[in-house]
């Protein structure tokens, strides 16, 4: 959950024991459905679906749920990106061999007002690799509707990359809505990294529990602090949200991103559009997010924010770069 300035903290709704029982059920059957190798724990948690996958588009969509939403019921910032990522990252991967490992390169979202709510559709379609480049770097783009109509328009580029040594890639289970049952964990015995997941889950559900909101906010968010000019905050890592070769995945960096950089503005203000980098893999025990109000107009505001983690060194590099623009809301 974001933290907002203590004079715009917003009153957050009880959460009633049925739905903390519903949502950490959701929790194990990711788990058991993360056993299935060349996905990550993210998307089995999502429950996406993959309703298309071919060289002319790849299509996805999720239904927004108690265990996705913020608190007032739109996917949160990292589910959406998540989707956004996955939509463009499979119509490139469309083209290649399945197994293929993609890094995300570039990502651009714009988003139109409207609602993230209901049942979220994301097209996404690639336009080629980029010309003269020494590597293949594939464009693609996406359109995210609902039933009420557009809600995000965006562009990115991935990086065809290698496996990391010793780690073996396998094909993304395109996994489609109502094929997937829950598989059996045999002796509901967990292995080590699942019992992570497990417990971040239930320091999250213990968080909504004594004080109310969302769960995913917790999970998959930042509880950042604002400063006079801009934000910051520490998130953990963890095989919650990493990815299949185990950084952080690239949907919810930038979510955890776009979140921080909300915080360093009142809650007058909404987010409109996303320019990202990713510059280095989300590694280490934690990363650091600052937030700096670039500009603060009267209708338009900019804020940029970076991201550093530890590499294997030890020592701090910048991991992430984000810049995003926000609108004065009306009401």
């Amino acid at each position: 959950m974001t933290e907002q300035p203590k004079n715009h903290l917003p009153a957050l709704p009880a959460v009633d024991e049925s739905t903390i029982v519903a949502i950490r059920t959701q929790v194990m059957r990711a788990i058991a459905l993360n056993r299935e190798p060349g996905y990550h724990f993210a998307g089995n948690f999502l429950d996406l679906s993959y309703d298309h996958v071919g060289t002319d588009h790849a299509s996805l969509s999720v239904d927004v749920q108690s265990f996705s939403s913020t608190v007032d019921g739109q996917l949160s910032l990292s589910g959406f990106a998540i989707l956004a990522d996955l939509a463009m990252a499979g119509a490139v991967r469309a083209g290649l061999e399945p197994r293929t490992r993609l890094a995300t390169v570039t990502m651009n979202l714009q988003f139109t007002g409207a609602r993230a709510d209901g049942r979220l559709h994301g097209r996404g379609e690639m336009h080629g690799f980029v010309e003269g480049a020494a590597g293949s770097q594939g464009v693609s783009t996406v359109a995210i509707r609902n039933e009420a109509g557009l809600v995000c328009t965006g562009t990115a580029t991935f990086m065809v990359l290698k496996p990391p040594k010793g780690v073996e890639l396998h094909p993304v289970p395109h996994r489609r809505r109502g094929e997937n049952p829950t598989p059996e964990i045999p002796g509901g015995k967990l292995r080590p990294d699942e019992k992570k997941i497990l417990a971040a889950a239930d320091l999250s559900l213990a968080a909504v529990r004594e004080h109310g909101g969302s769960f995913v906010q917790h999970f998959w968010g930042v509880q950042a602090t604002h400063v006079p000019g801009g934000s910051h905050s520490t998130v953990k890592n963890g095989p919650h949200i990493g990815n299949r070769v185990g950084h952080v995945q690239g949907g919810i960096l930038l979510g955890l991103a776009a979140e921080n950089a909300i915080v360093a503005l009142t809650p007058h203000w909404q987010l409109t559009a996303l320019s990202a980098w990713y510059i280095s893999p989300g590694e280490g025990r934690a990363l650091k997010i600052r937030s700096k109000v670039v500009h603060h107009g009267r209708l338009v505001a900019v804020v940029r924010t970076e991201v550093t983690g530890k590499g294997h060194d030890g020592k701090r590099r910048k991991v992430f770069e984000l810049m995003t623009t926000h609108a004065y809301r009306s009401e």
